[in-house]
């Protein structure tokens, strides 16, 4: 028998099954590979993940500019700023209640 014939002769007997085993590896591969779908799944997942970062950081962003154009802009804005700082106008008094007085008072009108 030639080497030919020994060589046909082992593809004949297990040649389907050396063809199921690289269709099965290449499944494998194609599903958890460094690119199959399970790693393009996650990747999607964190670009839907950053794209969602983005989009609250362009808000947060555009809220801080209006902030600041209202700061430069408008006196009523400017004067509650300050108050909430505990700046006063001259000749006005800040008189700072505890918060656990105003609870306390809160609980007693219910």
């Amino acid at each position: 028998m030639s080497a030919e014939e020994k060589f046909q002769s082992l593809m004949k007997q297990y040649g389907r099954g050396l063809m199921g085993l690289l269709v099965l590896v290449l499944v494998v591969h194609d599903i958890f590979g460094t690119h199959g779908f399970l790693a393009m799944r996650r990747t999607q997942s964190e670009i839907k993940k950053v794209q969602a970062d983005l989009d609250r950081l362009n808000k947060e962003n555009a809220d801080l500019a209006q902030q600041v154009k209202d700061l430069k802009t408008d006196p009523q804005t400017i004067e509650r700023m300050a108050r909430e700082m505990g700046l006063a106008k001259s000749g006005e008094i800040i008189i700072k209640i505890p918060q656990s007085q105003i609870d306390l008072q809160n609980s007693r009108q219910k």
